[in-house]
């Protein structure tokens, strides 16, 4: 039989993954973004500098939203450091 523990763990990981997944995900974009106004890319990314410039600062805020949101489902989670 599955203990609950055994089931937070196993949620707890699915989130704190998924929270990683989507950190990823938004600094594709900035990175594309940018390359885009470099010139390196063809379709996508910012039109300008004031759009990379919202674009990096609303994805800093989602990274930190996304790490606080991992580190409070590892505690109840119960993942350990190791």
């Amino acid at each position: 039989m599955v203990s609950i523990k055994e089931v937070k763990l196993a949620i707890a990981t699915a989130i704190a993954a998924a929270f990683g997944f989507i950190i990823a995900l938004i600094w594709k974009d900035i990175i594309i973004g940018l390359m885009k106004l470099a010139g390196w890319w063809q379709e996508g990314g910012f039109s300008d500098i004031n759009g990379a410039i919202v674009g990096i600062v609303v994805a800093i805020f989602i990274t930190l939203v996304a790490v606080f949101g991992i580190l409070f489902i590892s505690k109840w989670g119960g993942i350990e450091k190791k």
